[in-house]
């Protein structure tokens, strides 16, 4: 397999990431309030352009591939979607902002254009997700909102196919299903296994954390048919609507924050743990495949060593562990360094490219290290990574 292409972006936080249509330019912010835009020269990012309109950190970001707009969201409570145009002073294109009125009293945590990219998803703080779409008589973005049985900060969402159900994930410990149906933007929807009347706000199902955690991160699979959603308390859960059935994984390792999909059998997450992690399955179950971290290839010195992968196996975790259970007090510690690319939790996974049969060949992840990430995930298979699972402890 394809060894990962790693890039040092920035001394700071990524909080997100996102790449244009046809993945020559990067949009990241790293963890304030401007939208810093890259352009590849060689194997390098350069820096091209700063946007500069949110007054606090911007919390997420999105990039449409096809009308190549911008919308970010922050804790200003605002929303902007970013377009380009001609500046009559200067002859070049710039970019520039049109407001969203989001009407929130809350954060704004998650933005996610819709496949059709004629609409937005927005989760806030205020218990509240807005569906935002454009409104050609004022030349501004309105929004409607999606409420009950919300009770807690929206941290994820993430689209059906059909450009009309959508998937959220809550500090209420709940992941749901709702329909964002607009009559004056939406066709009617088929019918689905979700459901077959679908007017606005209607919940299609709700499903509990298994043990009481945050759901920190939601996606459907490419054909809408099934939904995967990771909690705070070390779990995945994948769901099958028609039973329903619901498989649900407990992890020994730290919590996931994010996860995508790359095939309607395969799915890639991260998190606290700094290294992706692919999950494979079906209808009959589903397990852990591996990792798309080399296991013994990020090292300071560029030798080989064995050990688990992740945060919970630096020296430093290892030297309060001994203390706990073995009362030894005396060990330095000279090595911080985690056995992974990712030196810190991972905050974005994402779909970067994707082959002829439409299933995801590399994602990229970005991280609290300041590090973009971009893994194969083409090869990938379980008994190609079964390698790989002898190295991990999860």
């Amino acid at each position: 397999m394809a060894a990962p292409q790693v890039f040092s972006i920035a001394q700071s936080p990524i909080t997100c990431h996102a790449f244009n249509g046809d993945r020559t330019q990067l949009a990241l912010s790293l963890n304030d309030n401007n939208i810093n835009i890259y352009t590849q020269q060689g194997k390098e990012w350069q820096l091209a352009d700063t946007l500069s309109e949110h007054d606090k950190t911007i919390t997420s970001i999105d990039w449409a591939p096809l009308t190549d707009r911008i919308v970010t969201a922050s804790q200003d409570r605002n929303a902007y979607v970013w377009s380009q145009s001609l500046d009559p002073d200067t002859g070049r294109m710039v970019w520039k902002p049109t407001l969203v009125l989001l009407r929130i009293n809350r954060a704004a945590t998650f933005v996610r254009w819709s496949p059709n990219e004629d609409k937005f998803a927005v989760g806030s703080g205020a218990r509240t997700i807005a569906i935002c779409s454009f409104d050609p008589e004022n030349n501004w973005w309105v929004a409607r909102h999606l409420k009950k049985p919300i009770r807690s900060t929206v941290l994820s969402v993430d689209w059906h196919p059909n450009n009309v159900l959508l998937a959220a994930g809550s500090a209420d410990m709940k992941a749901r299903v709702f329909s964002a149906y607009i009559k004056d933007v939406d066709k009617r929807p088929a019918p689905t296994v979700w459901g077959e009347k679908l007017p606005f706000n209607t919940v299609c199902g709700e499903y509990a954390s298994p043990t009481g955690g945050w759901v920190h991160a939601v996606g459907f699979s490419p054909s809408g048919d099934t939904l995967a959603f990771a909690s705070h308390d070390s779990s995945i859960s994948i769901v099958y609507p028609g039973g329903p059935t619901i498989y649900t994984i407990r992890l020994q390792s730290l919590p996931y924050v994010t996860l995508t999909w790359t095939a309607e059998d395969m799915l890639v997450a991260a998190g606290h743990d700094c290294h992706p992690v692919v999950y494979s399955g079906g209808p009959g179950g589903w397990s852990l495949a591996g990792t798309l971290d080399d296991t013994l290839g990020a090292t300071k010195t560029g030798s080989t060593r064995a050990g688990t992968v992740g945060r919970l196996n630096t020296a430093a975790f290892n030297a309060f562990r001994n203390a706990d259970t073995r009362g030894h007090t005396a060990e330095t510690v000279t090595d911080t360094e985690l056995h992974t690319i990712h030196q810190n939790t991972i905050t974005s996974v994402r779909p970067y490219e994707k082959g002829a049969g439409g299933a995801v060949t590399r994602v990229s992840t970005s991280g609290v290290d300041g590090k973009l990430v971009i893994w194969n995930v083409s090869a990938m298979s379980v008994g190609g990574l079964t390698g790989r699972l002898g190295a991990m402890r999860m």
